[in-house]
Parts: structure tokens; C-alpha cells; sequence
């Protein structure tokens, strides 16, 4: 029986005979593999192509995490979300697209950083990876506040007590996967060791390596 180090997750590639993309959009694409199974029989396996993204857990003195509540039209639903966004450059560090957002959504900036969770978003039917990170010490940023759009631009800001979002985590009421995944990471490590025994804010990514 695994315990421990044991549980990890491992790389793995298996024979593609075949690939094509019969949809890009403007960041994310379909792709369609034909994949060689253990047993040699050809599948086709369906996905979206996804660059990555990353969230921010923006916890201040008070314990209380800073939330947005937006519209996301696929779901039909107005989701309180942690700030977040694509790695919209090949490469792209991930601490500096967590810090743009930090401060494009929320106006917000932090002088303490960690790593609190790596995870696939939906491993079967994309290849999103997403990095949560851990931001503390925050503070209002200098000067003029980003010009929002879309969706956007009807986000509301709030700050809102950890112990009460995992009580809607685990009640049902909040269901986006950054938020979810964040706040329980977060309330274990609090738990555990403590969040200066997190991963360095520079820590590696296998799933989406970057130069530091």
C-alpha cells in the first residue's frame, strides 16, 4: 500500500498517431489526438489546448481573503473566484502573471509570496494547469486603477473571513476550483506546518515550465 512521498502524481506520454486542431480561438484551441492505448487500439481523444493559468489566495492581517464575484457565461452562474488569469505568454513567469492580476483585478499589491497548490483544472478533457498562490502583507497598489472590460467591469470586490468560505465550500454554496482548492489548501496548511513552510513563490512547475 503507497502512503506518504509515495501518492504523486507522474509523467507519462502515450503513442500520438495523429493530431489536428479543428478549432482555435483567440487563447485556448480544441485538439483532437489519435492515441495509441495499451492494448494498441487507436482512440480519439478530444480537449481544449490551454496555456495555463494562475489564482491568487490574497490572505490579509485579519484572515480574511479577497474574493471577486463574476459572471462566467458558460456556467450560467455569478461565481465568487479568487483573482486569476491566463499565462498569456509561452513561458511566462507565473509569480508575475500572479502579481498582474493581483493588481489588475483588485488594485492590490503584496510583499510576501509562496506557492499553495499546483492542479490540472479538468485532466479529462483539458490540459489546463493551474498554480494557486499564496500572496500576504497586501496593500493598495500606487496609482490608477486598471481599466476593466467584459466581464469584468461588473466584478465586485470583497474581503471575506477564511473560516466562512470554507463553510461555503463545504455547504455547496461557492463552486469555482481556484477558490475551492485555495481556501482548503490554505486552511491545511494552517493547520499543518504553517505558510511559511510552503513552496517558494519561485518553486518549479513541471506542468508549465518558465524561466525564473
Amino acid at each position: 500500500m503507497a502512503m506518504g512521498n509515495d501518492i504523486e502524481d507522474t509523467p507519462e506520454s502515450w503513442e500520438v498517431v495523429a493530431s489536428r486542431t479543428p478549432f482555435q480561438g483567440a487563447k485556448t484551441a480544441v485538439r483532437s489526438d489519435q492515441v495509441r492505448m495499451p492494448d494498441r487500439m487507436v482512440v480519439r481523444r478530444d480537449y481544449q489546448a490551454h496555456p495555463g493559468s494562475v489564482c491568487v489566495l490574497a490572505l490579509d492581517e485579519d484572515q480574511r481573503v479577497l474574493v471577486l464575484k463574476q459572471f462566467r457565461h458558460p456556467v450560467r452562474h455569478r461565481l465568487w473566484e479568487l483573482p486569476a488569469g491566463l499565462l498569456d505568454v509561452p513561458g511566462e513567469n507565473p509569480l508575475h502573471a500572479a502579481q498582474r492580476e493581483l493588481y489588475e483585478e483588485a488594485h492590490v499589491k503584496a510583499e510576501q509570496w509562496h506557492v499553495l497548490a499546483d492542479f490540472f483544472s479538468s485532466p479529462g478533457g483539458s490540459d489546463e494547469a493551474v498554480r494557486i498562490f499564496l500572496a500576504r502583507n497586501l496593500a493598495e497598489a500606487e496609482g490608477k486603477r486598471f481599466e476593466v472590460s467584459d466581464e469584468e467591469a461588473d466584478m465586485e470586490i470583497a474581503r471575506v473571513p477564511l473560516a466562512d468560505l470554507v463553510t461555503g465550500v463545504l455547504a455547496g454554496r461557492l463552486g469555482n476550483p481556484g477558490l475551492v482548492t485555495g481556501v482548503l489548501a490554505v486552511t491545511a496548511a494552517l493547520a499543518g506546518d504553517g505558510l511559511d513552510a510552503l513552496r517558494p513563490a519561485l518553486a518549479p512547475w513541471p506542468a508549465r515550465p518558465y524561466e525564473a
